[in-house]
């Protein structure tokens, strides 16, 4: 355990995730303290002209301690001073430098809107973030995409639309979601559909008058809900928001064992444009060892009856980094999602979230199940994912990052021209309005001066449920339509 002591309350996000990159197998923890001048304290390095001056104390349970002056009211600088420090302690250097943020693209796009060179942006970003130049021209890369593409889709009165389908077959291993495996929780669902389809009615006026430009149903699971409850869920939000305008309709169909000639055919009477086929590794060991309850088998079976169905636009993901895989698993998914030839790939890097069950296993009996892919491993990985991307003919269009990410690397989509996921450009940029409904959404609002306002929705099923007319008058708050 690396224990942090801190004489100074801000940043502590900074300071906590920018240290766990550097120790991803040990628990940090930021306390509060009056820290005293002590011998036993060595200063690492103390910034220049940065106005008042924090403490930083790290203690290792390994009997390791240094002491590090911050400036306290600077946050990039401090973030610098960190990664200079953990850097020479530890002999590493990250491929993100000092960004702790999970939209790293948008601070490259930004400098482009501000007129500035490819060059000035690199040697801009390196100095302020110490970022790699591999890195660099990824983000450089798929911010001038991300311009090209959200052009004709960011005045203001455009929108889009998301909802969450809050169940699955069952729980993986890695998920942080709040999500219902559909078989125990069956009762439940007529329940949940009831206040989803009350949320629609009651917020698609806040929308009047407003372009709709794409839709995003995703979860947990869509294709979870059997047919009927599908095509009634589509054919109200069909009735209730005019979509004839809509570049792209997305339903993530995620789990081929959701998946039935049946719901294809649903989802294309309704217009649905893209959907996603996840299988997020090809081989089945992993696959029974992360509760994933479907066959490699299986995810071609769903993928090749999606094209029979007419879907042009096929989305697949894959996560490196999963327990047990090294480059030889990567190389083996790729290989068989190359002979698919899906319209796009999502390269997920493993994050390891509080609230899953991986994580737990891994904290508490570390014999359990294999442990992390260390960071070499994990960027040899990425290397093989995004080759075998690219041999499709596909290009990076959006990125993010996660807290806890394998390597200190990156969630990254690729698209053959013309199928690129424009919903995920718009989430991820925060350029564009959002009504999102169901557990869990978060409805945003740009406002006149570029800054995001947010709504969130319940995230536990019977909590929304209890208090549906509560958050229904949060998105009405939200976009003007009731005073506070």
């Amino acid at each position: 355990m690396i224990l942090i002591e801190s004489n100074f309350d801000k940043n502590t996000y900074d300071i906590h995730s920018l240290t766990k990159a550097f120790y991803p197998d040990e628990e940090v923890r930021i306390t509060g303290v009056d820290i005293p001048a002590a011998d036993e304290y060595q200063p690492v390095i103390k910034p220049e002209n940065c106005g008042k001056v924090g403490k930083l104390v790290y203690k290792s349970d390994k009997g390791d301690i240094f002491e590090l002056d911050v400036p306290a009211n600077d946050r990039d600088e401090l973030k610098r001073v960190i990664y200079r420090a953990l850097s020479k302690r530890t002999g590493r250097e990250l491929p993100w430098g000092s960004l702790t943020g999970i939209r790293p693209t948008r601070l490259v796009r930004k400098r482009i809107e501000a007129g500035m060179t490819d060059e000035e942006i690199k040697n801009d970003m390196k100095q302020c973030y110490y970022i790699s130049q591999e890195k660099m021209r990824l983000a450089l890369e798929i911010a001038k995409r991300e311009i090209d593409l959200m052009g004709p889709l960011s005045p203001s009165n455009h929108y889009s639309l998301y909802l969450n389908i809050p169940f699955c077959p069952t729980r993986c291993l890695y998920c942080s979601f709040t999500s219902n495996a559909v078989g125990k929780d069956r009762g439940k669902v007529s329940d949940y559909l009831k206040a989803l389809k009350k949320e629609i009615i009651e917020t698609a006026p806040v929308m009047n008058g407003r372009i709709l430009d794409t839709v995003y149903m995703g979860g947990g699971t869509p294709t979870a809900l059997l047919p009927d409850e599908m095509d009634s869920l589509l054919s109200l939000l069909e009735d209730h928001f005019d979509i004839g305008n809509v570049h792209e309709f997305t339903v993530e169909a995620g789990r081929p064992d959701s998946i039935s000639e049946e719901k294809l055919q649903v989802l294309k009477a309704h217009r649905v444009t893209r959907i996603s086929v996840n299988p997020q590794t090809m081989n089945q060991k992993t696959l029974d060892l992360i509760g994933r309850r479907h066959t490699p088998e299986q995810t071609i079976e769903a993928f090749e009856m999606a094209r029979a169905a007419g879907f042009d636009n096929i989305n697949m993901d894959m996560i490196l980094g999963l327990p047990g895989e090294g480059a030889g698993d990567v190389r083996y998914t790729l290989r068989e999602l190359c002979k698919l030839k899906p319209d796009s790939l999502t390269i997920h890097s493993l994050a390891l979230k509080r609230a899953s069950v991986l994580n737990e296993m891994l904290t508490e009996d570390s014999t359990q199940i294999a442990g992390r892919a260390t960071a070499l491993e994990a960027n040899e990985m990425m290397r093989i994912a995004s080759a075998g991307a690219e041999s499709m003919d596909m290009h990076p269009y959006y990125l993010y990052r996660q807290k806890n990410i394998t390597g200190n690397l990156e969630n990254t989509g690729y698209a053959a021209e013309g199928k690129y996921g424009l919903y995920n450009i718009l989430i991820n940029e925060e350029v564009q309005d959002i009504l999102a409904l169901g557990t869990g959404a978060i409805s945003k609002r740009i406002d006149s001066g570029g800054n995001t306002k947010r709504s969130a929705n319940f995230k536990a099923l019977h909590d929304y449920i209890a208090n549906i007319d509560e958050m229904i008058d949060r998105k009405k708050r939200l976009y003007g339509i009731i005073s506070l």
